[in-house]
């Protein structure tokens, strides 16, 4: 007699915890289930793509600046500056030809010039 109680718990109990694990399994395969499982998914996929985003903008920001001292070492741009600078010349940036090098002498013009009067034309 004790035998078989001992037996029918054992049964009873196995049984309890088997439904109890296919129970679970369904409730992960429902629709809603799934789609959270997805978006959560997709939330830790979306952080650790922004983290290597950040480190790769930090090293080829870091790598920029180190090859642009490169270049200005390269240049002559990055070294200290031992003497003044020059005096700003005094060259005209456009030549005036009215100026007495190109003049030759005042033109006479061939053609006769009238003032513009604009009630003239009504």
């Amino acid at each position: 007699m004790f035998r078989r109680t001992f037996w029918f718990s054992t049964g009873v109990a196995a049984g309890v915890w088997a439904t109890t694990k296919v129970n679970r399994k369904l409730k992960q395969l429902t629709p809603e289930h799934l789609a959270v499982a997805a978006a959560n998914k997709a939330i830790e996929a979306g952080g650790r793509l922004k983290d290597r985003a950040v480190d790769f903008a930090l090293e080829v920001r870091d790598h920029m600046d180190r090859r642009e001292a490169e270049l200005g070492d390269a240049l002559g741009l990055n070294a200290p500056v031992d003497r003044e600078l020059p005096a700003p010349r005094g060259y005209a940036v456009i030549e005036n030809r009215n100026s007495p090098p190109y003049v030759e002498g005042p033109k006479k013009s061939t053609y006769p010039t009238y003032p513009y009067n604009r009630n003239e034309d009504h």
